[in-house]
């Protein structure tokens, strides 16, 4: 049984969020947000980052999707901080490039304690079925700003807007499984010469 498992919830008056997050799981979730295209994209981040996921979501969907989207990457990033604790023994940074036909992604990651988000992506349309793509960035921003992560993401290429949005969110989960990978030479200490992050 992994000793790096949080469960965080988050209620106000647009949503309603309960996310568990296990950073050494098999990369199992369980989804239900009403978000579908976002649903798919978390299910990219559990598979290619080995993480079980659970997000259950309740939001004001009748307005659009912006506050679910941005407050459940807000409750995912806490549910991160919870669960990697003091970040003894862990990597700290992950990157990973990930293509899908002709789109490529970058993403690197540093759990530095500081965040920060460094987004440099053009979609070619605005929304992919419903969802709209700027809420993307409104994920990740979320996310950072509550993981206390910096987090750089780069779209390379890529012409279809759902190929590039799965391998920004495959590249961040493959990015997210090597930085919380313990690393058994660095056991009991903090990947940092400050000694905290």
């Amino acid at each position: 049984m992994s000793d790096r498992v949080a469960s965080v919830n988050r209620d106000t008056r647009e949503t309603k969020i309960a996310v568990t997050i296990n950073l050494d799981g098999s990369g199992r979730c369980r989804l239900d947000t009403g978000v579908s295209f976002l649903e798919h994209m978390l299910d990219q981040i559990a598979r290619h980052g080995m993480i079980d996921l659970d997000v259950e979501a309740k939001g004001d969907l009748h307005i659009d999707a912006h506050h679910t989207v941005e407050d459940i990457g807000i409750a995912i990033g806490q549910a991160l901080a919870k669960a990697a604790g003091d970040k003894q023994g862990i990597r700290r940074y992950g990157h990973a490039y990930v293509p899908l036909d002709e789109a490529l992604s970058r993403v690197v990651i540093d759990l530095s304690g500081r965040p920060g988000l460094e987004y440099s992506v053009a979609f070619p349309r605005a929304r992919v079925g419903e969802f709209d793509v700027d809420l993307v960035h409104e994920f990740f921003q979320g996310f950072c700003n509550h993981a206390l992560a910096t987090i750089h993401i780069d779209s390379i290429r890529g012409a279809n807007a759902h190929h590039i949005a799965e391998t920004i969110f495959k590249a961040f989960g493959r990015a997210l499984r090597i930085a919380v990978e313990r690393d058994a030479r660095m056991a009991g200490q903090v990947p940092s010469t400050k000694g905290s992050l």
